[in-house]
């Protein structure tokens, strides 16, 4: 008994191969764009959370600097050196903080990889389909 996809013509098989592959590429670039756009929200907030942290504690820091050169300064240091070495910590600080958030971006990746990996897939399926 003749199975019923050996009584298609190969017009057909190919045109359901046309179709198939036009709703797995619709598909995969449907889900390319959700994943690109999930990486880019959790960049986003990463960049969002580290704008108001630093809006924050530049604040407060400019507070506890003002006190700490008035400390010294009365303590016998000059104003201007104590002004400096203030501003030499502060900045070294900074620094460090601006490090460690430009390595928590470096983390998030944009590529879409599960995208990439089903479209190797589906190449093999398509491989596999007119063979």
């Amino acid at each position: 008994m003749q199975n019923a996809n050996q009584d298609r013509s190969i017009g057909d098989l190919f045109g359901d191969l046309t179709r198939d592959m036009g709703t797995l590429v619709r598909k995969e670039v449907q889900l390319a764009k959700t994943e690109v756009t999930q990486s880019a929200s959790k960049m986003g907030k990463d960049v969002a959370s580290m704008a108001i942290g630093g809006a924050i504690a530049y604040a407060g820091l400019l507070v506890l600097l003002a006190a700490l050169v008035i400390i010294l300064g009365t303590i016998g240091v000059p104003w201007w050196l104590s002004a400096l070495l203030v501003g030499l910590i502060v900045t070294g600080v900074g620094v460090v903080l601006i490090m460690r958030g430009r390595e928590a971006l470096k983390q998030v990746n944009l590529a879409p990889k599960q995208t990439m990996q089903t479209i190797k897939e589906d190449a093999e399926w398509a491989k596999e389909q007119t063979r």
